[in-house]
């Protein structure tokens, strides 16, 4: 994997966790996996989606990979938290994975994708290791889909350095609409990929808190820095962007995006 755009701090942590909560129902309310069945959960990072899954599904058992040590122990730490005892962690490459062919029932992968230079060899290498007839499911999110009111010109051009930069690490922030044409050449059958969208106002209270402010603005002001740095975008460009979106938060605002879930199988 590539760098991760978003680095790996403690408020990029908090970040994530407040995500996958505010995103629970949204995306994870009909992910459900039968008792005994073994799940590779390709790329955990710090564990957000982790959790969730498991207390979703306590009678199977998931194996949660991801290359960074650091975001493994924050994994643990949450999964120890919580009380699970469906969940083993490895630190393994998901490019190159430790097991034999056709050893998982199913595979989850969400938010990684976006961040690999080559996602075809991932998925490939994802097909390998599941079982014939198992299936996977696979969500990203589309930065192109974001839109908000009031309209701004600065805050697109914000959003515009963000899928720049990760475009430089090899990532892609606009991979959601790419997804059925990219696990189907990776060769899975029975392809179905359906938007989530979510959309916030000030009707939306924990919506607007949990999404809007503390998951899609954060993420946005977190490369506030190196966008400015490779002049990408001017210091008051920024600050006007950062000014409109507390406009969109606000009693007249309204914020919206789209994520895509696909769900597959592995026809042998």
């Amino acid at each position: 994997m590539n760098d991760y755009v978003h680095g790996y701090s403690s408020s990029e942590t908090e970040r994530l966790d407040d995500q996958a909560q505010v995103l629970c129902r949204l995306l994870h309310h009909d992910v459900r996996f039968e008792e005994g069945a073994k799940v590779l959960e390709a790329g955990c990072g710090t564990g957000a989606q982790t959790v969730i899954l498991a207390g979703n599904n306590p009678a199977a058992h998931f194996v949660a990979v991801d290359l960074s040590e650091a975001s493994l122990r924050e994994a643990a730490a949450s999964v120890s938290a919580h009380g699970f005892t469906n969940v083993s962690l490895e630190r393994q490459d998901i490019f190159e994975l430790r097991y034999p062919d056709n050893y998982f029932d199913h595979i989850f992968c969400c938010f990684v994708l976006e961040h690999l230079a080559d996602p075809n060899l991932a998925l490939r290498e994802f097909k390998r290791v599941l079982k014939p007839g198992g299936s996977i499911t696979v969500i990203e999110g589309d930065h192109g889909s974001f839109f908000c009111h009031p309209p701004s010109a600065d805050i697109s051009a914000a959003v515009d350095c963000l899928v720049e930069l990760q475009r430089q690490k090899g990532g892609d922030a606009l991979i959601g609409r790419r997804l059925f044409p990219l696990l189907s050449a990776a060769g899975f059958a029975s392809l179905q990929v359906r938007p989530r969208t979510i959309y916030a106002d000030n009707s939306l209270p924990e919506v607007v808190n949990g999404f809007s402010k503390r998951t899609f603005i954060a993420m946005v002001a977190g490369i506030k820095d190196e966008a400015i740095e490779q002049q990408l975008i001017s210091t008051q460009r920024w600050q006007k962007a950062m000014a409109d979106f507390n406009l969109t938060v606000g009693s007249e605002g309204t914020f919206c995006y789209t994520f895509f879930k696909a769900v597959g199988l592995n026809s042998g």
